[in-house]
């Protein structure tokens, strides 16, 4: 290189061209993360949904049933279990509660859901727990992981307290959004009563023990996964339960506790879209936006400080013409 702008393009060039991958494959997945004083609400709805009266122990057809969900970051938690585990920690406390038509709470199930923030795998640490019960979660919950994959996953049910694989069923479009979508079910499996009952002077934790009543449970689970975010943008369930045998039924074998399509209402999908979308453009930003952007200008500084050399050594025509003149004489 004869020209010192040359050699600076040059430079410039090979900077760019080591930062773009760095920035991919270095710096965002260690900036990349959840949050951990995230703070979020979900309502859903079975419209029409079968409740059981719990007055009479008679299932009955009800004009809507409303799960209201909220996630709660859990900041003095996260830094606590940081300390020793010594990695980026999000502790979501999580609260589902199922409401009557009347408005009325039907149950509650608490959680605790330790993972970490970058990956999203499950952290083992003291307090996770769902409904107050110790549990050791395998797999995702809530969320998938930044630049989800088009793969099956491992979903831990809160219900059943056991993780089973969530299947990847193809891409969608879904309010503008390409999406993965994913099913899981759970089969009819035995499931702990809610500690919060609405049955008066009911201990829930005997329940089972005094009565012989079991409770049943199975879901067919659907979701519309943002693969660049990780994020739900749509999630909905097939959901039944039943309480069978036992003398709580009266000589019956079973009656329903719930069934209905439960389905995020419409306001909530919305606002959970546009959440996304803005979210969706900084991971990008990161991910493909910069890096390429780096790449292209750094090849384009590359040709141009080769045509800068190319013609710096190309001959001065001036000085072609005054060699070539004695010539003619």
């Amino acid at each position: 290189m004869r020209s010192r702008a040359g050699l600076v393009l040059v430079a410039l060039a090979v900077f760019l061209a080591a930062l773009s991958p760095l920035l991919r494959w270095y710096a965002f997945p260690r900036l990349a993360k959840v949050p951990a004083g995230q703070y979020q609400e979900m309502v859903l709805e079975a419209k029409p949904a079968t409740l059981l009266d719990y007055g009479t122990l008679q299932a009955k057809k009800v004009e809507k049933v409303t799960i209201v969900q909220t996630l709660k970051g859990n900041v003095e938690e996260s830094e606590r279990i940081e300390r020793t585990a010594g990695r980026d920690i999000v502790v979501w406390d999580s609260l589902s509660y199922i409401q009557g038509p009347d408005g009325a709470t039907v149950s509650q199930i608490p959680e605790r859901y330790i993972f970490d923030a970058h990956t999203q795998e499950p952290v083992h640490a003291t307090g996770e727990s769902v409904d107050g019960d110790a549990v050791r979660r395998e797999g995702i919950e809530f969320k998938w992981p930044f630049l989800t994959e088009k793969r099956d996953y491992v979903y831990f049910d809160a219900q059943a307290r056991t993780s089973a694989p969530i299947h990847y069923k193809g891409t969608r479009q879904f309010r503008g959004l390409e999406v993965y979508y994913f099913e899981q079910t759970i089969p009819w499996t035995k499931v702990p009563y809610p500690k919060k009952m609405p049955i008066p002077g009911i201990d829930a934790s005997t329940l089972e023990k005094q009565t012989g009543t079991t409770r049943w449970y199975t879901t067919k689970r659907m979701f519309w996964v943002e693969p660049v975010t990780g994020a739900p943008v749509n999630g909905e369930e097939i959901h039944r339960e039943e309480l069978r045998g036992g003398s709580l039924l009266g000589g019956r074998d079973k009656v329903t506790a719930f069934a209905g399509h439960v389905k995020m209402r419409p306001d909530y999908v919305d606002s959970t879209v546009e959440l996304v979308t803005s979210q969706r453009r900084m991971v990008l930003l990161m991910t493909s936006y910069l890096p390429w952007g780096f790449l292209v200008t750094g090849a384009g500084l590359l040709a141009l400080a080769l045509w800068r050399e190319a013609r710096s050594r190309r001959p001065d025509p001036a000085d072609v013409a005054a060699a070539v003149e004695p010539l003619r004489v």
